[in-house]
């Protein structure tokens, strides 16, 4: 028997496709790797990716140029006897900056691809993969196999927005994604965090919903309330930690005035506003009655 390995990030190949599929397409890795000419490779015209930054390819031709190309393109035959770039179009414009004319590939056929597109898919509609599994699941789909989000998400049965927010939860930090991971955090959690571009704010709320034990609404308010001009991190938090309940509701009608519920790391407190002393007086006497 197969030892079961243990679930997270950074598993490679395994962590994307399910531990029954025919595991017949990947055996003999080795063996499949071909030497092909730069020449008899074309990069996929459906390749959703357009932009390449010139400076990063620049740095990734000279360590091929040091190193080697480590890792193999993955093709497919076309016409010609011309192959398609799978995966692997920025190794093979390094490759032609490095001056190289010929790279290591693995040849796929149409029906192998396929195959792992449809395995992709079934993995990432497990139930017990986690968010940023989904995750990585989906961005290959969408690079390696030139799948754009709303034919990704037909495929899924998911609205495509649905997508895209699984998508942008690899925008978080590492701080955020590990807390993700080992469910400090929930998804919703999640997103409030990404609502914040920059990185050191993403950290300051991940702190304050694990410290606080906040909910996802009360992470969400806080990202208004710094949006509405919240100058610093302890307004943000008392806006945040202020509430409304279908009860403070009941009480705000009843007593003609705001009322709040202000969370803290345990429990929390009532607010009732009044606006003068004689206010005051009339709402003690609404609750003493």
């Amino acid at each position: 028997m197969v030892e079961q390995t243990k679930r997270g990030l950074g598993r490679g190949l395994e962590a994307l496709i399910p531990t029954d599929f025919d595991d017949s397409l990947l055996v003999d890795e080795q063996e499949r790797i071909q030497k092909l000419k730069l020449t008899e490779i074309q990069p996929n015209p459906d390749q959703p990716r357009k932009h390449f930054d010139e400076t990063a390819l620049k740095e990734l031709a000279d360590s091929i140029k040091e190193h080697g190309l480590l890792q193999p393109l993955v093709v497919t035959a076309v016409e010609n006897g011309k192959y398609s770039i799978i995966a692997g179009e920025r190794r093979w414009r390094a490759s032609k900056i490095a001056g190289l004319s010929s790279i290591p590939a693995i040849v796929r056929s149409a029906k192998e691809l396929e195959q792992l597109e449809i395995a992709l898919v079934e993995n990432v509609q497990r139930v017990d993969l986690s968010p940023l599994e989904q995750a990585a699941s989906i961005v290959r789909l969408h690079e390696q196999f030139s799948r754009g989000y709303d034919v990704i998400a037909k495929q899924l049965g998911k609205a495509q927005t649905t997508v895209v927010n699984i998508v942008r939860l690899l925008q978080l930090t590492k701080e955020a994604q590990e807390a993700l991971q080992n469910q400090q955090i929930t998804e919703g959690h999640a997103r409030a965090i990404i609502s914040f571009k920059d990185k050191k704010k993403q950290l300051e709320l991940l702190k304050l919903i694990i410290k606080n034990k906040w909910t996802v609404r009360q992470a969400e308010q806080y990202v208004v309330a710094h949006k509405k001009g919240a100058k610093d991190t302890e307004t943000a938090t008392e806006r945040a930690q202020a509430t409304t309940t279908p009860e403070t509701k009941q009480l705000a009608s009843a007593l003609k005035t705001k009322v709040a519920i202000k969370r803290t790391a345990k429990g929390g407190k009532l607010e009732i506003n009044f606006k003068s002393d004689a206010d005051l007086e009339r709402i003690t006497k609404k609750l003493l009655n």
